[in-house]
C-alpha cells in the first residue's frame, strides 16, 4: 500500500510539473486548435484538404493570450497582402521565371513594410501558392478564408480556454538563478581562504561567465510570464506583477556582473601570490562570512520579488534586511582588515579595494531602499509610455 502511494504520488507530480511545463501545455493547447480549425475548414471551405487552416491555428495558438492575438493578426495580414499581389500580377502578367522573381522580391519588400515581422516569408509563400494556380480569384478567396477559420478558432481558443499565468514558472526560474549564484559565490569565498591555483580561480571565472547562459534562460522565462499577464481576464494589476519580476531580474543580472568582476579579482590575486595564501587566516574568514550573509541575501531577494502573498513577502523581506545587517557588519571588519593589508602590502592595494567595492555593489544592489526606488522609477517609465500610446492613437483617430 505504501509503494502504490509512492507510486500514485509520484504520477501526480510529474502531471503537476507537466501542467507548469509551457511546452507541454503549448502542445496539447496547439494540436486541439489545429484539428478544430481543420474540422471547420472542412464545412466551409471548398478546398478538399484545406490545411491551411490547421497552418494557421499551429502559427497562432502561442503560450500566452497575448501573443496568440498578436500573431493572428500579423499572420492574417500576410496572407491577405500575399493574395492581394499575386491577383495584381495575374492580371497584368502570367507565371514565369522572371514573374515569380518579381512576385518574391515585390512580397518580401512590402512584408517588410507592413511590419508582419516573422510571417514576412508567409507574404511571398501566399502570392506564389495563388499566383501558380489556373483559378486565380477562387484559389486566393479558399486561402484567405482558411487563414481565417485558422485564427479565428485559434484567437476563441484561447479566449475560451485562457492559457495559464506563467508567474509561477517564471518565478521559480529567478529563485532557482539566486541559488545558483550563491553557491558560486560561496565558492568563490571559499578560494579566498586557502592557495589555490590558478587554473582552479580560473575555472570559477569561467563558472561565473556561464551565468550569462542563465540569465538568458530566466529572461525568456520571464517574457513568457509578461505576456501571460498581458490582457489576460485572471489578473488584477498585471503591470504592477510584471515590472516586480523584470526589475528584481535586472537586480539579479547587475549581481551576476559583479561576481563575474569578483570572479576575476581572485584570479588576478591568486596570479600575485602564485601559489601563497591569498589572505590571512583571519581576513580570509571575514571575507567567507560576508559573503555567507550576502549570498543567504542573493536567494531572500528572489524570494521577495516572486512572492503573490503579502505574508510571504513581508517574511522575505524580514529576512532579507536581516542578513544586510548581518553581511555590512562582516563587511565593515573586512574593511579593516583589507585596509591594513594594503598598507603593509601597497603593490596590492588596487585588488584588496576591488574585492571591498564588489561585496559593497551586491549589497547596495539588493538593498531595499534602492530596490524600491527602481521599482517606483520602472512603473513611471511604464506609466508615461502608455500615456504617449494613448495619445498618438487620440491623434490618430
Amino acid at each position: 500500500m505504501a509503494g502504490g502511494g509512492r507510486a500514485h504520488d509520484g504520477g501526480e507530480g510529474r502531471l503537476a510539473r507537466l501542467r507548469r511545463d509551457p511546452f507541454a501545455v503549448q502542445t496539447v493547447r496547439s494540436a486541439a486548435a489545429a484539428t478544430l480549425s481543420y474540422v471547420v475548414a472542412l464545412r466551409l471551405s471548398s478546398e478538399p484538404v484545406p490545411l491551411t487552416a490547421p497552418l494557421t491555428a499551429l502559427l497562432v495558438v502561442q503560450v500566452t493570450l497575448y501573443s496568440t492575438l498578436t500573431t493572428s493578426l500579423r499572420r492574417v495580414v500576410a496572407v491577405v497582402v500575399g493574395v492581394l499581389i499575386a491577383i495584381a500580377f495575374s492580371a497584368v502578367v502570367g507565371l514565369s521565371w522572371w514573374s515569380l522573381a518579381l512576385v518574391i522580391l515585390a512580397a518580401l519588400l512590402i512584408g517588410r513594410v507592413v511590419r508582419v515581422e516573422e510571417f514576412v516569408p508567409e507574404v511571398a509563400i501566399s502570392a506564389m501558392l495563388v499566383l501558380g494556380v489556373t483559378q486565380v480569384a477562387d484559389t486566393a478567396w479558399d486561402r484567405v478564408l482558411e487563414t481565417l477559420i485558422g485564427a479565428v478558432v485559434g484567437m476563441l481558443f484561447n479566449l475560451f480556454l485562457v492559457p495559464p499565468v506563467w508567474v509561477d514558472t517564471a518565478g521559480d526560474s529567478i529563485e532557482d538563478l539566486a541559488r545558483r549564484m550563491r553557491r558560486l559565490l560561496l565558492d568563490v569565498a571559499d578560494e579566498f581562504t586557502g592557495a589555490p591555483p590558478v587554473s582552479r580561480a580560473a575555472e570559477r571565472l569561467h563558472e561565473a561567465r556561464r551565468l550569462d547562459d542563465d540569465v538568458a534562460g530566466v529572461d525568456a522565462a520571464l517574457r513568457t510570464a509578461e505576456d501571460s499577464l498581458r490582457l489576460n481576464p485572471r489578473v488584477k494589476e498585471g503591470l504592477l506583477h510584471r515590472v516586480v519580476l523584470r526589475t528584481g531580474l535586472d537586480t539579479l543580472e547587475i549581481c551576476a556582473v559583479v561576481l563575474r568582476v569578483l570572479a576575476r579579482t581572485l584570479t588576478d590575486l591568486a596570479k600575485h601570490r602564485d601559489g601563497e595564501a591569498l589572505l590571512p587566516d583571519r581576513t580570509a574568514l571575514s571575507v567567507r562570512e560576508t559573503a555567507q550573509h550576502t549570498s543567504d541575501a542573493l536567494v531572500s531577494f528572489a524570494v521577495l520579488v516572486t512572492s503573490r502573498g503579502s505574508e510571504a513577502a513581508e517574511a522575505a523581506e524580514g529576512r532579507l534586511a536581516g542578513e544586510l545587517r548581518a553581511a555590512r557588519a562582516c563587511r565593515d571588519d573586512t574593511a579593516e582588515r583589507l585596509l591594513a593589508l594594503a598598507l603593509a602590502d601597497p603593490a596590492r592595494w588596487q585588488l584588496y579595494g576591488a574585492l571591498l567595492a564588489e561585496l559593497d555593489r551586491i549589497l547596495d544592489e539588493l538593498d531595499p531602499d534602492h530596490r524600491g526606488r527602481r521599482l517606483m522609477e520602472e512603473l513611471d517609465r511604464r506609466v508615461r509610455e502608455r500615456r504617449e500610446r494613448r495619445r498618438r492613437l487620440v491623434r490618430r483617430g
